[in-house]
């Protein structure tokens, strides 16, 4: 009997989250309740939920004008929730061990859509076990609330754990564990396949990840009228290193609505991964291929297959890429908003001019490192893109003040300027700031402040 009340009334307690020396556990009766440790490793414990009176002795010695100092008492049981609300998940366990009111509101469903885990001491794989076990009380084994998890940076977080996310939480639609390297492809094959509302995933830095797909089994059992198809929508996969085209395609195969991507550092793709993408993902709205080195025009002309779809795009160190390929954005991206060429040294003032006149609506610009951009360059962007908000030139080598003051005098909403490592004047500097007063300029002049 008292087995069955423990596991009907549980709360996990806060050393799921927390290591035994953090500081939430320095004080002996912390320490000594809520927490063991085993080779120096947070071990997941379970709390029954506090008494509703206190029987300790000296507890009871308390006066009346003691018990009349805990305002949060008097507030109705929706504040107190909507308080509950601003906390984490460790918090939120800490404040169910209060007292039986505080149990009652901290496992109130709507507090329960997010989970949120970070530390690379956590027991994630336990925590997530225990935390899912007590939200499926209401409804066995399926977690209906939990719409979001985020363990990001938690290095102890194991297939094991996702599967347990994968198995309990079928409406989850939002998943972020960058930084989980111990993490495989298989773990989120399950994840993907089991809860079809998912539409954010961040696996960024995750490097044994190479692919996202269905499993075999959830393929099998899809029809041929619904198809193999993925509904994610955000997928992050920065420093996946290992990620090639032919993973590329199969990502592109399954997940046909995506509308941003990012790749960043992802130093084994090439032009024809791209190509692969283009086919089957025709919303993409933002695209990153920062660093991927072997990208090149051949590349530039599949993006700009996008069209007007477009409008964010990285392809910050990508050296391959010259102003044949900025023509190819600047000509049928034409709503592009935000670029990022930095250190892309093959373009020029020609390739400037070219995207100046056609993306009019561009608003971010960055071609920091572009030693062939000069003033001729800056001044076909201050004649055509008025609505430039931010602009970064850093180490532009041709620059000169006369540039910058004609990219002020005309665009008036420019709110940041990085010419860091520029040959510019201080009467330049002080000339933007008169003309663009919101303007936060990022400088290397001990002279002007």
């Amino acid at each position: 009997d008292s087995d069955l009340s423990m596991r009907t009334l549980s709360t996990p307690s806060p050393a799921l989250i927390f290591p035994p020396n953090s500081p939430g556990f320095q004080n002996g009766r912390g320490s000594s309740t809520s927490s063991s440790s085993v080779t120096g490793e947070t071990v997941a414990m379970v709390h029954s939920p506090p008494p509703t009176r206190l029987t300790h002795p000296l507890i009871r010695l308390a006066s009346k004008h003691q018990k009349e100092q805990a305002n949060i008492d008097r507030l109705p049981d929706h504040s107190i929730i909507q308080i509950f609300s601003f906390l984490p998940t460790n918090q939120l366990c800490r404040c169910a061990r209060v007292c039986r009111r505080w149990y009652n509101l901290a496992w109130d469903p709507r507090l329960w859509r997010t989970i949120r885990l970070t530390g690379e001491t956590i027991n994630v794989d336990r925590a997530l076990k225990v935390l899912t076990r007590r939200l499926c009380q209401d409804t066995p084994n399926v977690c209906l609330m939990l719409e979001t998890v985020t363990v990001s940076g938690c290095r102890r977080l194991t297939d094991r754990g996702l599967y347990t996310i994968a198995q309990c939480c079928p409406e989850l639609r939002r998943l972020e564990v960058s930084g989980c390297y111990n993490i495989s492809n298989e773990a989120v094959f399950d994840v993907v396949s089991l809860c079809p509302n998912l539409e954010h995933l961040d696996v960024s830095g995750c490097s044994k990840v190479t692919c996202i797909s269905l499993t075999r089994e959830a393929s099998i059992k899809l029809s041929p009228l619904h198809g193999k198809q993925i509904s994610i929508r955000y997928l992050d996969m920065t420093d996946c290193f290992v990620l090639e085209d032919e993973g590329l395609h199969t990502i592109a195969a399954h997940c046909t609505q995506l509308t941003h991507l990012y790749l960043r550092r992802c130093v084994r793709i090439t032009d024809e991964g791209l190509r692969y993408l283009m086919i089957y993902c025709a919303s993409i709205k933002e695209l990153s291929v920062s660093d991927c080195r072997f990208v090149s025009d051949f590349g530039m002309r599949e993006i700009a297959k996008l069209e007007s779809r477009l409008r964010y795009l990285s392809i910050a160190h990508c050296s391959r890429i010259t102003d044949v390929g900025i023509r190819y954005i600047a000509k049928y991206c034409s709503k592009l908003r935000y670029l990022n060429a930095r250190g892309c040294e093959g373009i020029t003032d020609h390739g400037v001019e070219y995207l100046a006149k056609n993306c009019t609506k561009l608003k971010s610009l960055d071609i920091g490192k572009c030693p062939l951009v000069s003033d001729t360059g800056l001044e076909f962007l201050a004649l055509n893109c008025f609505n430039l908000k931010r602009l970064s030139l850093k180490s532009c080598e041709s620059i000169t003040g006369q540039g910058l003051q004609i990219v002020a005098a005309n665009c008036f909403d420019l709110q940041m300027l990085n010419v860091q490592d520029c040959e510019v004047s201080v009467d330049a500097l002080r000339f933007v700031k008169r003309h663009c007063k919101r303007c936060i300029i990022e400088h290397t002049n001990p002279a002007f402040f």
